[in-house]
């Protein structure tokens, strides 16, 4: 693998006096699509959330470019190149889908500006049908394709997606997942959090499994087998659907 886009090292991340996150190790590569597994509860979201600053770690425990970022603001994050697609969506839902892409437009972090609105129209066509309806019109699964899109449209290097299957119809969740493998030809890393094992291996290059705040496993998606995942994900004697 190339040298990594996005790193953490010895990551450890704490609510209050409660220790969430152990030493994690993560890394992804520009281009690279990394699936992050593990059930509820495992750490998952808070990784994310220590990137994105949401949560306060130290600065080399997280590394951009090779460039020290752990506890930098969520915004200065956004502006280095890391987005997200936060679980729940946060779309302004008084808003049209297209002034919700536009917001992400005018606040955009430049560079390449390799995203734009014809772009992600291309890649979600259903939204160029809707730009002028409100969000809160949309059924989920089009509400999370303007997550995404709005996402994009920041210009990521990195994009992280808490979620993005969470409660979707496997035909919606289907339209989502295809659109992966044109983000990532463009040369955006993609981290997908999951709980859906099948569907992240299926999308991913790598995974890395966490449990109780712990990464219990990673390797290459197609030579980890279920069994692994299975110790991995729940411990040793449970099995994964």
């Amino acid at each position: 693998m190339s040298a990594p886009l996005l790193s953490t090292h010895g990551l450890q991340a704490f609510y209050g006096d409660f220790q969430a996150l152990f030493g994690i190790d993560f890394e992804v590569a520009a281009g690279e699509v990394v699936a992050l597994i593990g059930a509820n509860g495992a750490g998952k979201s808070t990784l994310l959330n220590a990137i994105m600053g949401a949560i306060r770690v130290a600065p080399d425990m997280v590394r951009l470019d090779g460039a020290p970022t752990g506890g930098a603001a969520p915004h200065v994050m956004v502006a280095k190149g890391v987005g997200i697609v936060p679980e729940g969506r946060r779309l302004f839902t008084g808003m049209s889908v297209e002034d919700n892409l536009r917001v992400a437009i005018d606040h955009s972090a430049g560079g390449n500006d390799a995203w734009t609105l014809e772009r992600v129209y291309a890649l979600f066509p259903i939204l160029k049908d809707k730009r002028r309806d409100l969000v809160q019109s949309l059924s989920g699964g089009q509400q999370q394709m303007v997550a995404v899109a709005r996402a994009l449209l920041n210009q990521p290097r990195v994009l992280l997606c808490d979620e993005i299957s969470l409660g979707l119809a496997p035909k919606v969740i289907n339209e989502i997942y295809a659109a992966i493998p044109s983000i990532s030809d463009a040369g955006t890393a993609i981290v997908l959090v999951e709980q859906d094992v099948g569907l992240a291996k299926k999308a991913s290059d790598r995974l890395y499994c966490m449990l109780e705040g712990k990464v219990t496993l990673t390797g290459k998606s197609a030579d980890v087998s279920r069994e692994d995942i299975s110790a991995a994900y729940f411990g040793a004697g449970h099995a994964v659907a």
